[in-house]
């Protein structure tokens, strides 16, 4: 599978290397959904992809600034999203068949796999600020982000308004955002509070 490129594509990998947040946010949206719409096909399993593809964008910002000397980014993505999936495949899947054949079809190459113990340490970092949440706060939040529920269902589920969702998750991601400042993880935060929707 071929992922489609974004037209503004180079003006937006040159300012993601200068550490743009916003740039990256635009690169994130344009591809998140089409990434976990491939990883799943391969992991049956939406939990698995929705980790496997935050990790994906959390080493490409921890290794952003390699970005301006890649000739084509969305086939860099695509290949750090199959050696994402083999490496989860190799430590998780019990199918001695799958392993195999992952193993037959793709050479052995590390894209980026040393970044695994920073990614673990913001997961925790991440759980860490949601359970300092106000008891409200954090169930909304748990209830979008684990429930994967969208806002009318989270209302009609503890009684109260769509809009009173929003703000809660609004204030929420502000506050798990303030939790992590200090390490500069605003991006994190973005890319771990995803949830995918791709169904």
């Amino acid at each position: 599978m071929a992922l489609r490129p974004v037209h503004n594509e180079a003006t937006l990998l040159a300012l993601v290397a200068k550490g743009d947040q916003r740039a990256f946010s635009n690169l994130f949206d344009a591809y998140f959904r089409q990434l976990g719409e491939y990883v799943y096909k391969l992991t049956e399993s939406i939990e698995v992809t929705e980790e496997i593809v935050h990790d994906v964008f959390i080493k490409i910002w921890l290794k952003k600034e390699i970005l301006v000397d890649l000739d084509n980014f969305s086939h860099y993505l695509f290949i750090l999203s199959k050696h994402q999936t083999l490496n989860h495949l190799r430590k998780k899947a019990n199918d001695e068949v799958r392993q195999l054949e992952w193993l037959k079809d793709f050479k052995e190459e590390t894209y980026m796999m040393d970044d695994y113990p920073i990614i673990e340490e913001y997961r925790i970092l991440m759980d860490a600020a949601v359970e300092k949440l106000p008891p409200q706060q954090k169930k909304v939040y748990k209830l979008s982000r684990e429930g994967r529920l969208k806002h009318d269902e989270i209302a009609k589920i503890l009684n109260i308004s769509p809009e009173t969702v929003k703000k809660h998750i609004k204030l929420a991601l502000r506050s798990i955002k303030n939790e992590l400042s200090s390490k500069n993880d605003a991006v994190v935060v973005l890319v771990l509070s995803t949830p995918l929707f791709f169904l």
